[in-house]
């Protein structure tokens, strides 16, 4: 019974090692497709420029940059928010428990 048991599993790992030897050979192996190449190359230069804006967009021209703080003010008059404040941060809930009256207040 113990022997049946632990055959079953050697095969369920055995499988499962192959499928994801299957998946992962293609992400190890040096890409020989020149369009797979271009497209690892431009997801390269885009992380690189992602780390260089510090969480700006990429490659925005002042226009782009004009529009969507546009947006942004847009976005906060419609829901709210006042002048400047960042309409991308969560908001901050403040509880405030009620006063009870007293139960025997009245006797």
């Amino acid at each position: 019974m113990l022997t049946n048991q632990i055959i079953s599993v050697a095969r369920n790992m055995g499988l499962q090692a192959r499928r994801n030897y299957g998946v992962s050979a293609v992400l190890l192996s040096k890409a020989t497709d020149p369009i797979q190449q271009l497209f690892v190359t431009k997801l390269r230069d885009y992380a690189q420029k992602s780390k260089s804006a510090g969480g700006k967009l990429v490659d925005a021209s002042p226009e782009i940059e004009k529009e969507l703080k546009t947006e942004m003010d847009k976005l906060a008059k419609q829901y709210g928010g006042a002048k400047g404040e960042d309409m991308t941060a969560f908001p901050a809930f403040k509880f405030e428990d009620p006063t009870v009256d007293p139960i025997n207040a009245h006797a």
